[in-house]
């Protein structure tokens, strides 16, 4: 008899778990980090996991930016992760809008002993990124789903030449190939932002089926 599993819901589960016990395991920080925010917090599958974290580690290994723009920083996770990858001199840029987890975020960022190497900013993403006097290597996108429109259109010209975008939940857990609700404004903006970047001339970009959807974008030089 055949030990293979019909139910795709548990056969997704075993992959999911196979590919993070063969994924580089993360440190006592990142796991203390990932057991407080669930917790401690609502919605804590908002925290990239170890899989994703990983990725973004090698990416700024590979990529190198020296300048990092984080939307949505949440309880910091990512930021640590990207921060890791970072050449020396290179620093991060990572907006959260809920000021209550300010205190929560500096306490780790303290801890991972990173203080010096993340700026965080506290308040609407549209508005901060308009404050930095920056051009981006490197920017990843996590906040708000109903304005990732916006969001592409304001970093757009504070890119350089040949930089990444990188841009989580674009498969909005399989609602884009779904019929959308009048009312979901969340899968609505991800679907104009997906639309958007496609019809764009100036980047080029493709999808990962991590987790919920990762596009990578490059700005064409």
């Amino acid at each position: 008899m055949s030990n293979h599993k019909n139910h795709t819901g548990n056969q997704n589960i075993d992959l999911d778990n196979y590919i993070e016990e063969h994924t580089s395991p993360e440190d006592e920080i990142l796991h203390d980090l990932r057991r407080q925010t669930h917790l401690k917090l609502l919605r804590p599958r908002m925290v990239s996991g170890p899989v994703q974290g990983q990725l973004l580690t090698m990416l700024c290994r590979m990529i190198q930016p020296s300048a990092v723009l984080e939307i949505g920083t949440f309880t910091g996770y990512s930021a640590i992760c990207m921060a890791r990858g970072l050449e020396q001199k290179a620093h991060i840029d990572t907006i959260e809008r809920d000021d209550e987890l300010e205190s929560f975020i500096r306490f780790w960022f303290q801890k991972a002993g990173l203080k010096d190497k993340i700026t965080l900013h506290i308040g609407d993403a549209l508005k901060v990124i308009q404050s930095i006097d920056k051009t981006f290597d490197l920017v990843f996108m996590d906040g708000d789903k109903r304005e990732y429109p916006a969001y592409y259109k304001a970093v757009i010209p504070k890119m350089k030449p040949g930089g990444y975008i990188l841009a989580d939940n674009i498969l909005w857990n399989g609602k884009v190939v779904e019929p959308t609700e009048s009312h979901d404004d969340y899968t609505k903006g991800i679907l104009n932002f997906n639309k958007t970047v496609k019809e764009d001339p100036r980047v080029e970009q493709v999808i990962l089926p991590i987790r919920d959807g990762l596009m990578m974008i490059r700005i064409k030089p």
